[in-house]
């Protein structure tokens, strides 16, 4: 059994965890801060930030180590290399965390595992990581400004993040591996009323998927293949855009918490509470999340805002969302 009891484990120092550790230590809470590998989760791949509020361009790895040190700064304690294993809610109330040879305690816990980007896992891919190879069209668009780029997917966020490039860039090719769109039926509409525009920068390449990306030390083109005729093609392009969804960071907590069939947590969006007393959920792990930086962060302060809540009053847990249960009215 752990020495010591916590009144808040944090597991994940993304950028939400590293907001909810921030709120909480400032709060005097003793705080832990759980991490599998090292603080910053996906933002440690960005090497240029620019709609983040307050900086005009910042990297992920400068942005993470000023929260982290501010965090510290405030009593935050950080443990990284601990892999949670599984949770359980012990008699008491509080959770146990096993991180397979120790075992931590808190009063309350806020699930911050994030999530990664599904890959295609083509040559090329992970090597032109930030030199032409992103994820986020609303993040990265604007670096692509008057160039010519390859998207790929088909779902709601594939078609939303094309058009958003398209804004910026001087022709994008959406390669889809089907003849349909999955995307709801408004969106495809918008998007082929870009294809069929006169002098249109929206190209579709339908049945198709992405082989290889190829270039020197940047991206330069990629490869397609018809699924059905199986015949190839080059596309020359300045970037690729991949947007084939995301996979949560929850495969431990499974049975613990409720999980949607894509593995996101379950939550009450308002006040992020799960099924389990006294654990709660922020940024990208959670159903209904923006998947954005700045989303993630509020996420995270949300998350303590209302763990300062529930070790005020664990009756609260259970009371409907009103007016009368947020902070102005505390």
């Amino acid at each position: 059994m752990a020495d010591i009891i916590y009144d808040s484990i944090i597991i994940g120092a993304g950028p939400a965890g590293l907001a909810a550790a921030l709120y909480n230590a400032r709060d005097r809470l003793q705080t832990l801060v759980l991490e599998k590998f090292y603080p910053g989760g996906q933002i440690m791949n960005t090497d240029r930030i620019e709609n983040y509020p307050g900086f005009d361009n910042i990297s992920g790895a400068d942005l993470i180590e000023r929260m982290k040190k501010q965090a510290e700064t405030f009593g935050a304690q950080f443990k990284t290399g601990a892999e949670v294993l599984n949770m359980q809610r012990l008699n008491n109330g509080s959770i146990q965390v096993n991180c397979g040879k120790e075992n931590f305690i808190a009063r309350s816990v806020i699930l911050a595992c994030g999530s990664d980007y599904r890959k295609l896992g083509v040559p090329g891919e992970a090597e032109f990581r930030n030199a032409g190879v992103s994820y986020c069209g609303i993040c990265d668009a604007p670096f692509f400004k008057g160039k010519k780029v390859v998207a790929v997917g088909g779902g709601n966020t594939a078609v939303e993040e094309a058009l958003h490039v398209a804004k910026f860039a001087a022709e994008i090719t959406l390669v889809h591996r089907r003849q349909e769109f999955r995307a709801t039926k408004v969106l495809v509409e918008e998007l082929m009323q870009k294809v069929n525009a006169p002098n249109a920068n929206v190209k579709l390449k339908l049945d198709s998927v992405v082989t290889a990306i190829e270039g020197d030390k940047k991206v330069e083109k990629v490869r397609i293949k018809n699924v059905k005729t199986s015949d190839e093609e080059i596309l020359p392009c300045d970037g690729v855009f991949i947007f084939v969804g995301t996979v949560p960071n929850t495969a431990f907590l499974k049975g613990f918490v409720d999980l949607t069939d894509a593995g996101f947590v379950k939550c009450e969006v308002g006040f992020l509470r799960t099924k389990v007393p006294g654990v709660f959920v922020a940024g990208d792990c959670r159903i209904a999340a923006a998947m954005q930086l700045a989303t993630a962060v509020g996420d995270g302060v949300n998350a303590a805002m209302m763990t300062k809540q529930y070790l005020r009053d664990a009756n609260w847990w259970n009371r409907p969302i009103s007016d009368a249960l947020m902070p102005g009215e505390w």
